[in-house]
């Protein structure tokens, strides 16, 4: 069984009413549990919740430390080209929008690679790259990841979902992680944010986590894209997908990211809005419901927030960020993905783990684990 199916176990309408009918009491009975099942992790999402938030936080930071310690780790995105298929109403890099589109050559990702080392002590190397699979397709993909891998001790990418047998290729290139952001799990809303291309496809991109379990790729980030649809809903489909995937690729560690709607090309409006104080619930509730997996907050997020949720519950963090392809170095004035809200350099950002007592860790895989 794929997870295409699982879903059919479900439905949007049901999960949303279960979620906003919620009271406090089965909140209340939630938190006094140290194992969640999905029916607690919907408390703990809903508004009845809100007034929990402080005692949410608590725990949160205990399970945290309990697992992590009072540590940060480390990444920084590497963008090696904004072409792409895609029509995506809400991207930078819809194929519509009328941008010079780069695609780096070898040459150019060794210099990026350079630049990058040059920022700070980064090991944790996010490569990342619009879905053009004629262009920049895994040969590419491939290319790019022996090009980074003198450099750093950590791999990931976030590409097109590939299929299982390119991901074990790419495993053995030096490729540790995969990133994939669902956007959505609403199937039938889908479609309205990704009229045509590759990504029009929802079951063969939900099924890529799938794909990424059975090559046995060392870790996965899961994702959801605040901003499209109910936010509650579309972050309890992704706790259900999260349990699944455990269950079924128990040796692979999990990753878990709430990127909210920046502003990009295109100047799509999101359709809901998640304050900073339901981000920091959002977090708390994971981290209760699952207390290994790793929560990532990117430089999406403004400095303020970033410094208050990394003691209580964040376990990575990226810093100094370019989200355009050759951003670093080579092309400085491409277009960016979507608009970077925390512009701190890692110095700086090190400074303020470090203020509020933790400690950054900036290689965390050493090569000989490949």
């Amino acid at each position: 069984m794929l997870f295409s199916e699982e879903l059919n176990n479900y439905s949007w309408e049901e999960i949303t009413q279960k979620i906003y009918a919620k009271s406090t009491e089965e909140v209340a009975r939630a938190l006094a549990k140290e194992h969640l099942q999905i029916d607690d992790f919907m408390a703990l999402i809903s508004p009845a919740a809100d007034r929990y938030l402080e005692e949410m936080a608590a725990r949160s930071r205990m399970y945290t430390q309990q697992r992590f310690g009072k540590t940060i780790s480390m990444y920084i995105p590497l963008y090696i080209t904004n072409s792409c298929t895609n029509f995506c109403v809400y991207c930078g890099f819809n194929h519509n929008n009328p941008i010079t589109r780069i695609i780096l050559s070898e040459e150019e990702i060794a210099e990026e690679c350079k630049a990058i080392r040059r920022l700070g002590p980064f090991e944790n190397l996010l490569i990342v790259t619009g879905e053009n699979p004629h262009a920049a397709g895994v040969d590419y993909i491939e290319r790019a990841l022996q090009i980074a891998r003198p450099y750093f001790s950590n791999l990931t990418i976030e590409v097109m979902p590939l299929k299982s047998e390119e991901y074990s290729r790419l495993t053995h290139v030096g490729l540790n992680g995969v990133v994939c952001f669902q956007e959505t799990y609403h199937r039938e809303r889908y479609k309205v944010y990704h009229p045509k291309g590759m990504k029009s496809n929802f079951e063969w991109r939900v099924n890529g986590f799938d794909r990424m379990g059975q090559a046995g790729v060392h870790k996965i980030g899961l994702g959801v894209l605040i901003g499209l649809e109910e936010w509650r809903t579309d972050i309890t489909f992704m706790a259900i997908h999260l349990q699944y995937l455990r269950k079924k690729y128990w040796k692979t560690r999990y990753s878990v990211n709430f990127p909210r709607l920046r502003p990009s090309k295109g100047n799509f409006q999101p359709n809901v809005i998640m304050s900073d104080r339901q981000l920091a619930q959002t977090i708390f509730a994971f981290r209760l419901f699952d207390h290994d997996v790793d929560i990532s907050i990117s430089t999406r997020e403004n400095p303020r927030f970033r410094d208050h949720i990394l003691t209580l519950g964040a376990t990575s963090l990226s810093a100094g960020s370019k989200t355009e392809p050759g951003g670093y170095f080579t092309h400085p004035q491409a277009l960016e993905q979507f608009t970077v809200s925390d512009d701190r350099t890692p110095n700086e950002v090190e400074t303020a783990i470090k203020k509020a007592g933790y400690e950054t860790v900036w290689k965390d895989w050493d090569r000989i684990f490949d």
